[in-house]
């Protein structure tokens, strides 16, 4: 599984980096993710994190 966050759209609300610290931190105002590949046991928190992004600005696949 791999994640995405759109800089277009990411607000830098935080939520995804407090929910998901293992594959998302922040960057300046926007959020980025910092693995290629989203950990194991980390795909469970990264799921929530996109389904809870308010601008829906994460992707995951």
């Amino acid at each position: 599984m791999k994640a995405k966050v759109d800089p277009d759209t990411c607000i830098g609300c935080q939520l995804c980096t407090q929910t998901c610290p293992q594959v998302f931190k922040m960057e300046e105002d926007k959020a980025v993710v910092y693995v290629n590949i989203v950990p194991v046991g980390a795909e469970a928190c990264c799921k929530q994190a996109t389904d809870e992004c308010p601008v829906t600005a994460i992707t995951i696949a």
